[in-house]
């Protein structure tokens, strides 16, 4: 049985390590050590929906989850991608480089782990339209390059407005995707057939 060690891993990346190994191995038992009660309620939901069930064991310095597959749950009930009931393209648009408001700092962290965990995930947007200050996320300094770069090469089209890398004086700081413009932003959206905005 194979062990993955997730207690030094922020937020979401227990969840998505658990994820690799459950869809790498769907018939074998895997146990998943972590650290706090968040993570536990987080991978213990990942695993029932995989149709896998779950023994805790909690001890003074982790958590350790046991997690055995329901080979009947999982033959009787066939998973459904939840994008294949939408019609049209799915569109991203992220009009900040924060997601939600009350704090930019954790905003700041929770788009770099909106952004990371999308590139993790097997149903992709077809585009990912960034406006206003969300235009920093695709250019120098910016902390998700590299997730972003990732699903570009996943055939990802990444667009970034044009007026809103002139405004902030990004000119020649753009590193992934391509310059857009409101038009091609308006049609994509018409046509979608879901957008999602974080």
């Amino acid at each position: 049985m194979n062990t993955i060690d997730c207690r030094d891993m922020p937020c979401p990346r227990p969840v998505l390590e658990t994820r690799k190994q459950l869809i790498a191995n769907p018939n074998n038992s895997l146990i998943v050590l972590v650290s706090n009660d968040i993570a536990q309620e987080n991978v213990t939901r990942l695993a029932s929906k995989q149709g896998f069930a779950v023994e805790a064991t909690v001890a003074s310095d982790k958590i350790s989850l046991t997690l055995h597959p329901h080979t009947e749950q999982t033959e009787a009930q066939p998973k459904q991608d939840p994008a294949s009931s939408v019609t049209g393209e799915t569109i991203v648009y992220i009009s900040s480089n924060c997601m939600g408001s009350g704090s930019d700092e954790l905003g700041e962290v929770l788009m770099r782990n909106f952004i990371f965990t999308l590139a993790q995930t097997e149903s992709q947007p077809s585009t990912i339209l960034f406006v206003n200050s969300g235009v920093k996320l695709t250019c120098e300094q910016s902390t998700v390059l590299e997730p972003l770069q990732l699903l570009a090469d996943n055939g990802v089209k990444i667009c970034s407005c044009g007026l809103c890398i002139e405004f902030f004086n990004l000119q020649d700081q753009l590193k992934v995707g391509q310059v857009s413009n409101m038009l091609e932003t308006v049609e994509a959206m018409q046509q979608a057939g879901r957008i999602i905005q974080p």
